[in-house]
């Protein structure tokens, strides 16, 4: 599937590059990343710092990843989810930091026409498919917390696999709209991306056409789209706080908010900065940048760190994969 849409995107590239040849523009064959605006000098410790943050986010998802693989204590809809969410975040990782990786150390910052359509698409395919996992996520807590009783039977293997194919065909339709929908405007120069990568706000100001229907439908089809999902996520905890402060243990209630303490905290430091990005499509303020980076490379990173430290089945289940068999839960 992934080979297929590659295709497309290059070919969606190749026509509109036909088109502005045809017209009165001259077509761009690349664009330039800008990239962090930084002191030159800074180029050498920026690159040990973000290389070191991406080879600790490969390194602590992929982990998750082979903990819940191997553990089949926590083969449950929890794990599997997480498991979607670990991948998600490694994959939007490699999508944006190599590249950024490559332009603290080279003075040509270049990625062709093809690369930045496949960049952008890769970007907001993972980003949504992510954006829909959030929720779906916590609807399956609202399920474990407030209807107990019936959760095997509604949260099934076959439902669960659903539910994650839904959220990556969804990132895909999302994806293939806005990539189209973006790339079918004229770019004649400047070709100079304000940006560390090729995202939508940063080309709408490239295009050599009136963009205002494009952040128009940029601000109902991302921005609202988040908004969205991060409001049924609250309402999801908000009935799962309800339902919490009822049980009369307190041990009961501290295990219960454990259990959703570490979601609902990457959800906060992930909606939170995609919403401030893509409720503003025509903004170019320099805390964009900023805001961008901590969540397409600090919050990958945060994710295995907030699971690892919250949950006590995953500590005890990398004890054990790490030998250590005498751990027991607590």
């Amino acid at each position: 599937m992934g080979l297929e849409l590659s295709l497309l995107l290059l070919l969606l590239a190749d026509v509109n590059s036909k088109e502005m040849h045809s017209g009165n523009h001259t077509a761009l064959s690349h664009f330039i990343l800008v990239g962090l605006h930084h002191p030159p000098q800074l180029g050498v410790p920026l690159f040990l710092a973000f290389l070191v943050i991406y080879a600790l986010t490969v390194s602590g998802n992929g982990l998750i990843i082979l903990t819940i693989l191997v553990d089949t204590r926590l083969h449950r809809p929890m794990y599997w989810f997480l498991c979607h969410l670990s991948f998600l975040d490694m994959t939007i990782s490699s999508v944006i930091v190599p590249k950024m990786l490559a332009g603290f150390l080279l003075d040509s910052k270049v990625i062709s026409f093809g690369g930045c359509v496949i960049q952008l698409f890769s970007f907001h395919f993972l980003g949504c498919t992510e954006c829909f996992l959030y929720t779906l996520m916590a609807y399956d807590r609202f399920l474990a917390i407030c209807k107990p009783l019936h959760y095997a039977t509604i949260m099934t293997h076959n439902v669960c696999n659903f539910l994650a194919f839904g959220t990556w065909l969804g990132g895909t339709v999302h994806s293939l709209f806005q990539t189209s929908f973006i790339f079918q405007l004229s770019f004649c120069g400047p070709n100079q991306v304000d940006y560390f990568f090729c995202d939508i706000p940063a080309m709408l100001h490239l295009a050599c056409a009136d963009t205002t229907i494009n952040e128009l439908i940029t601000f109902v089809d991302i921005g609202f789209l988040a908004l969205t999902c991060f409001m049924l996520i609250l309402t999801s905890y908000g009935y799962i706080v309800a339902t919490i402060l009822r049980i009369q243990s307190i041990d009961g209630r501290r295990n219960a908010f454990s259990t959703c303490a570490a979601h609902l905290t990457v959800v906060i430091v992930y909606y939170v900065p995609c919403t401030f990005i893509y409720l503003r499509p025509g903004s170019q303020e320099p805390l964009d940048g900023v805001v961008a980076v901590f969540y397409t490379v600090i919050t990958p990173l945060l994710n295995p760190i907030i699971y690892t430290l919250r949950n006590k089945e995953m500590k005890t289940s990398l004890w054990r994969l790490g030998g250590r068999r005498d751990v027991q839960p607590h």
